[in-house]
């Protein structure tokens, strides 16, 4: 089928649904992502609870990765880089009906080749666990090869689901595209609880319970979003693949590197998994509850400020100020909550993951794994949150070819200091080999940095410097960590708490209401003002 390019209507601008500016963007994104997120770390407590670090929790873990792949590769970043940009534009120019028809044709591309994906991919499957956990013999091998073949289906309904993000988000429909992963969520926790406490399973059998969880949420998680899609797209939406259409072609020219660029961020994602397959027995599992942790304030805070941001960024990417001023603000905005994280991280993490996980199968040994794991991956936190925004621009800029080639020098660079540090350095060292596992996060962290100095010394070039102003990270590091002392004492008082899941929940609460308060007081106190402005909305929601 193929479509004409329509000429241009009436030169309306759409602007955002009720009149929300950038700052309410993020706020619904941020919301958002804090249910979801909120939802999966119940689902990783529960799940903690009944596989802990057993071999059916690493086959879990290595098995989702693969099809996760796929769901990476083609998901959510990389259809709001190449999609939202055009589809924004067109909106913003008042070309409805065009608009309309480019949502059609990525749809149906999008359909068409994550059939194609997912049909390979299950045949492929016993060729794909060699390549990506080759540590793994056995039953657990068996079980890992046939827990990818229950999620690539589900897998494929994430794809759909980031391209409804993709329509949800150009049209600022920010809150419920973030918000649907929950449903997902809930569907793996009610397996979980069926197949574990109503069932009694094993944990093998368990896992493949999960797994079909996992797959029912991927269903519900589009199903919540269609209505509100179809609502804003006409009340339907005609798939076709566009074959015609000059912004559909620009679509796919976006999309490709960008592809290509996520195949080089996953193979990173891959190179850890095989060292980590290589690594004790829980490893692999280790690094997932790390990572549900780790997540969070990139989520919460790189993701939805730069999530929020790309829609007018694309809308206005011919005027290099306003750019640089959008960029600039977001940096800011995330700098002051991620720098309170990484001291947060070091100095409670262990409070944290023993809140979270700890009882059942979870042991404080492992508690003690997670926490240093956790602990590696805040060299690169900082790092991770703002290059996400610095890719953004250059995204709504249509060039989504310098982010591939930076990506790919950071992929090479964890590559090889992943081996020395996650395999090659324990060993030489005699150090427990368990400590591998925070070789790979700390030495991934290292490769971070060079990727952001990368992003940001190449949009210093297209729109001018854009940056956290140093004097502002000396007040916002010496705000968290008088927090995290603060905080360490409040831990003091509460070390005598006997060893309940109740009172490590309690101890938790203290820890990190006190750390909390006392970052922001000291960031009003040293003039931060992104601490003034985050009082001042408070203060607005409570009258409302």
């Amino acid at each position: 089928m193929s479509e004409q390019t329509a000429p241009p209507v009436a030169a309306t601008p759409a602007a955002p649904v009720g009149g929300r500016g950038r700052g309410g963007g993020a706020a619904l994104v941020a919301a958002g992502i804090l249910l979801s997120r909120l939802a999966g770390l119940v689902r990783q407590s529960v799940f903690g609870h009944f596989l802990g670090t057993s071999d059916a929790a690493d086959a879990y873990n290595a098995a989702f990765k693969i099809p996760n792949f796929l769901q990476n590769l083609l998901g959510e970043g990389v259809l709001s880089a190449s999609f939202i940009p055009v589809y924004a534009a067109l909106r913003a120019e008042g070309r409805e009906d065009e608009a309309r028809k480019v949502a059609g044709a990525v749809a149906g591309l999008v359909s068409l080749v994550t059939t194609i994906f997912t049909l390979l991919g299950v045949l492929a499957t016993p060729w794909l666990i060699a390549a990506i956990a080759p540590g793994f013999t056995g039953e657990k091998r068996e079980l890992t090869i046939l827990l990818v073949r229950i999620f690539f289906p589900g897998t494929a309904l994430l794809v759909l689901s980031a391209f409804c993000l993709g329509v949800l988000n150009s049209h600022h429909r920010f809150f419920l595209s973030y918000a649907a992963p929950v449903v997902w969520s809930a569907a793996q926790v009610a397996a979980l609880i069926l197949g574990g406490r109503g069932w009694r399973l094993g944990p093998a059998d368990l896992a493949v319970v999960t797994a079909w969880g996992a797959v029912a949420g991927a269903f519900l998680q589009v199903f919540v979003q269609v209505p509100a899609v179809l609502a804003l797209l006409g009340g339907r939406l005609r798939l076709s693949l566009g074959r015609a259409s000059a912004h559909v072609r620009e679509v796919v020219r976006s999309f490709l590197p960008v592809v290509a660029g996520r195949g080089v961020v996953q193979l990173s994602a891959y190179i850890d998994n095989v060292i980590a397959s290589w690594l004790p027995s829980g490893m692999v599992a280790a690094l997932a509850y790390a990572q549900t942790l780790y997540t969070l304030p990139v989520s919460l805070f790189g993701m939805s400020i730069s999530a929020a941001a790309l829609p007018s960024m694309s809308a206005a990417q011919g005027t290099s100020e306003k750019l640089r001023e959008q960029l600039a603000s977001g940096l800011r905005a995330i700098a002051f909550p991620v720098v309170p994280s990484v001291i947060a991280f070091l100095a409670f993490g262990d409070v944290a993951v023993a809140a979270l996980f700890r009882g059942g199968r979870f042991t404080p040994q492992d508690v003690r794994d997670v926490w240093l794991i956790l602990a590696g991956s805040t060299v690169g936190l900082l790092a991770a949150t703002l290059a996400r925004l610095y890719s953004s621009t250059f995204y709504a800029l249509r060039d989504t070819r310098t982010p591939l080639k930076y990506a790919s020098l950071r992929v090479l660079l964890t590559a090889a200091l992943g081996v020395v540090c996650g395999l090659w350095l324990p060993r030489a060292l005699h150090l427990d080999p368990k400590l591998g596992a925070v070789g790979l996060t700390a030495s991934a962290g290292v490769a971070g940095w060079v990727e952001f100095a990368l992003l940001r010394r190449g949009i210093a070039r297209r729109v001018g410097k854009a940056d956290v102003p140093a004097g502002l990270l000396v007040r916002l590091w010496a705000a968290a960590v008088g927090a995290g002392a603060a905080g360490m004492g409040v831990r003091f008082l509460f070390a005598g708490l006997p060893a309940t899941r109740l009172a490590a929940v309690v101890k938790a609460a203290a820890v990190f209401g006190c750390f909390g308060a006392v970052y922001l007081l000291l960031a009003l106190a040293l003039d931060v003002p992104e601490a003034s402005a985050a009082v001042q909305r408070a203060r607005r929601m409570l009258r409302r």
